[in-house]
């Protein structure tokens, strides 16, 4: 039986705030090598059905950086990442649930990212549950992330479940 400090996670929620910026766009389609012109050819995007460069599926841009207290989007205080899944990871590494792994990953996508859209994503620790394998005992952490444009837009929402396996 998974220990209060773990259960009482579930139904948490956290926000952060993405820029989504035309150069990142850019970037981000190079790096993996998606030729698409609707991620880097603003004239092209600007003739499509959208009217401006899109974001590729899975790209939701950047935290905004502070420059006075920030150098980087990935630094701790300008993090992509949510504390409450690092507080849900911890609980279960501290009752016991140390080896984790990807449990898969599923989007749902509504509306494009555009290129100067700001997003609100809302991350939520749906559920956290403990099974029992033929390799023993192990917990899912399921995940959901809802993304909002500020027209209040709901563009996508990303599932995701880590696997912790019990340590023997």
């Amino acid at each position: 039986m998974l220990p209060e400090e773990v259960t009482r996670l579930k139904g948490k929620t956290e926000v952060r705030v993405f820029d989504v910026e035309k150069g990142a766009i850019k970037k981000y389609a190079e790096a993996i090598e998606d030729a698409n012109p609707l991620y880097w050819d603003e004239e092209y995007a600007r003739n499509s059905r959208y009217g401006s460069l899109i974001a590729p599926p899975g790209f939701w841009g950047w935290v905004p950086v502070n420059p006075a207290t920030e150098a980087e989007p990935f630094s701790s205080r300008g993090s992509q990442r949510f504390v409450i899944r690092d507080e849900a990871l911890h609980a279960l590494t501290k009752a016991g649930y140390s080896r984790v792994m990807d449990g898969g990953h599923a989007y749902e996508f509504f509306k494009p990212v555009r290129a100067g859209d700001t997003l609100a994503a809302v991350y939520k620790i749906v559920d956290i549950v403990e099974r029992q394998g033929r390799a023993g005992k192990f917990a899912i952490l399921m995940q959901e992330t809802s993304y909002t444009n500020q027209h209040g837009e709901l563009v996508a929402i990303w599932h995701q479940n880590l696997i912790s396996r019990w340590r023997e």
